[in-house]
């Protein structure tokens, strides 16, 4: 088709844009026939690729051309980038934009303003911003103090130069300098925003794995208090160009997602893996504070991570704060009870400490203290149903802070996997705390027939490295006491079992003569639900002062 003399769509384009331009060029003449309006488009094509699709392009020639003499510069930027991002809604629905198209839409808006501090693989991140053009309107400065020396002279000194705490005195640093030298000109106009990396990727030196800190600080509104936004990632390429590559796509998505979806977190925490896969990338830290986050909870954002597959598993302090892995496991021997802790009972607490003392007397411990862990995977959480109730996961999460316990929350079904997830961390000695009715499912076949090695390879993985399985007797049906040294398997895996006996695998849990070994957890919730005042011995003190206090767990109400 032609307008004018000019062939339409350029035969010069590929095949793919062609097609895509001379629809949209059918559409619009269908909208002015529509409307009795001539658009006048200039449908010469622009240079920039903007969402892969020609409708914005001319839209974008349109709004230029009929509103430039109208508005100033920086209101038809800001308008602009708004319209375009309505346009993108109503022309593409809810699909992802390129990382080329999020920093083109960042720079177009005049609005934001701001400064980029990065250390370590290269300045990925800002360079996005120079290379889709008009970085101008959005970098007021960009700095990258690789040296240590020179890192601390403007940060101050710090015992590690990629952590939270160097990310920190980075944002702090920087904030207070671009407060310092352009509020009292444009603060009324602009929402200024640093952001912030401190990395270490691999090179022809380092072969470690990359990971990294990443954060951003902005204003959602002129002069409104600074709100901020910190995560911890992990690099999985193998070459250090391309974790330079997918860092530069992951901090484009953090400030896009901060400027556009801030009112959004759990979108905002989707979008972080837009342009990326997850054999790439994986984010298991994320923190969230400051104004524009007063109503969000960082514990339901870190269940977000697990839940929409970020990370596999997600840390928090006792206080409830939220912790990057390596923070609490780097070198350190891990002692890990896995439950669903609806609520958590004297019994599940008796296992651990037993477990704690007879982990003490190992002798590679010398004396320190292993991280203590209580883990709840998602299969625990989705028990109420297909979604993970968050009243719910909130109210484990308290009963366990109350007794000043750190929890993990994993997608981990299997055992295996956790072993191998906390060998990222440490080499030293791992606990496990187990019921023998949990024992025996790990040693049933069926489990593992997806795996080449089976049974014998699920246990390879379980038991690497100094691993200790601490089995705690339980009461059958039948009256009986079952312990590891009594328990009874297939004739064909007794051999393995007894190889696991006798190598100390498997360890028994002596417990307390008066403890009733038959009730099991879901046994003290039905009763807690059903108003049976005999739940209350079964759980400890703390919990259950909780429990009365807030009505946790359907407490109080009929069955």
């Amino acid at each position: 088709m032609r307008r004018g003399q000019m062939v339409w769509p350029p035969q010069h384009l590929p095949r793919r844009w062609r097609n895509n331009m001379g629809r949209d060029f059918a559409a619009i003449q269908h909208l002015e026939g529509l409307s009795g309006l001539d658009l006048r488009l200039d449908l010469r094509p622009v240079r920039l690729k903007f969402l892969d699709s020609y409708p914005f392009h001319i839209l974008k020639v349109y709004f230029k051309r009929y509103f430039s003499s109208t508005f100033s510069s920086d209101l038809l930027r800001s308008l602009l980038a708004v319209f375009v991002r309505l346009m993108h809604t109503l022309f593409m629905g809810m699909n992802a934009l390129s990382t080329h198209d999020k920093a083109l839409g960042i720079n177009i808006d005049a609005a934001r303003y701001g400064t980029f501090a990065e250390i370590g693989a290269g300045q990925e991140v800002a360079r996005w911003f120079f290379h889709v053009g008009g970085a101008a309107s959005t970098i007021a400065k960009t700095i990258s103090a690789y040296d240590m020396a020179v890192s601390d002279a403007v940060y101050g000194p710090g015992r590690r130069y990629v952590s939270r705490q160097r990310l920190q005195s980075m944002m702090d640093h920087e904030w207070s300098l671009l407060l310092e030298r352009l509020e009292g000109t444009r603060g009324s106009t602009t929402k200024f925003f640093v952001f912030a990396d401190t990395v270490t990727a691999r090179s022809f030196s380092r072969r470690e794995e990359g990971q990294g800190w990443l954060g951003i600080r902005f204003q959602a509104e002129p002069r409104a208090r600074p709100s901020e936004i910190m995560i911890h990632a992990r690099m999985w390429d193998q070459e250090n160009a391309r974790q330079q590559e997918a860092l530069g796509v992951l901090g484009v998505n953090l400030i896009y997602g901060a400027f556009n979806d801030h009112a959004r977190p759990e979108v905002l925490i989707a979008s972080l893996m837009d342009s990326l896969t997850r054999d790439r990338m994986e984010v298991d830290m994320i923190r969230f504070s400051g104004p524009a986050f007063a109503p969000v909870d960082n514990r339901l954002m870190s269940l977000q991570l697990v839940q929409q597959r970020l990370t596999h598993a997600a840390l928090f302090a006792p206080d409830g704060e939220v912790v990057e892995p390596a923070e609490l496991l780097y070198h350190a021997p891990v002692l890990i009870e896995r439950g669903s802790f609806r609520p958590i009972t004297r019994i599940t607490l008796d296992m651990l400490e037993r477990s704690l003392q007879l982990m003490r007397q190992e002798r590679d411990m010398q004396g320190r203290e292993p991280v203590v862990l209580m883990e709840m995977t998602l299969r625990n959480l989705l028990s109420l149903g297909e979604q993970v109730e968050h009243a719910d996961f909130l109210a484990r999460m308290d009963t366990l802070r109350a007794l000043g316990r750190t929890v993990m929350i994993s997608n981990y079904s299997r055992f295996h996997s956790v072993t191998t997830y906390l060998r990222r961390y440490t080499k030293e000695r791992i606990g496990m705390v187990l019921g023998v009715p949990t024992m025996a499912q790990i040693l049933e076949e069926r489990h593992y027939e997806d795996l080449a090695g089976g049974i014998l390879e699920a246990l390879g993985q379980l038991l690497g490295g100094p691993v200790r399985l601490y089995i705690y007797p339980w009461k059958n049906g039948e009256g009986e006491i079952v312990t590891a040294k009594t328990f009874k398997l297939p004739a064909r895996l007794r051999h393995l079992y007894e190889y696991l006996l006798e190598n100390r695998f498997l360890e028994d849990i002596p417990a307390p003569a008066d403890a009733d070994l038959s009730i099991l957890p879901h046994a003290v919730l039905a009763r807690l639900q059903a108003g049976d005042p005999a739940w209350e011995t079964l759980v400890p003190e703390k919990v259950v002062a909780l429990i009365k206090e807030r009505k946790l767990f359907d407490y109080g109400k009929t069955t």
